[in-house]
């Protein structure tokens, strides 16, 4: 698993960043929905006066997501 941000790519190392209870969301590449929805994020971002470097940054990565090679709709079925 690959994230935008490197210090998330360890996940070991992310309960250390991340409270226990803080509810967080993960979007896939292969969701239809992820590179728009990771740009939505990063126009709101800005627009709430965020990082900068942070938009940009989410903007590359769902280029990438955009990209990647296997795309469906979400859905809760677990295989």
């Amino acid at each position: 698993m690959r994230h935008a941000r490197n210090d998330y790519n360890n996940l070991s190392q992310l309960d250390k960043k991340i409270p226990q209870d803080e509810p967080v969301f993960l979007v896939r590449a292969q969701d239809k929905a992820s590179a728009d929805t990771l740009r939505f994020w990063a126009r709101r971002n800005l627009e709430l006066g965020g990082d900068i470097e942070l938009s940009c940054l989410a903007e590359s990565h769902a280029l990438k997501m955009e990209r990647w090679h296997i795309k469906k709709s979400a859905d809760l079925k677990h295989k």
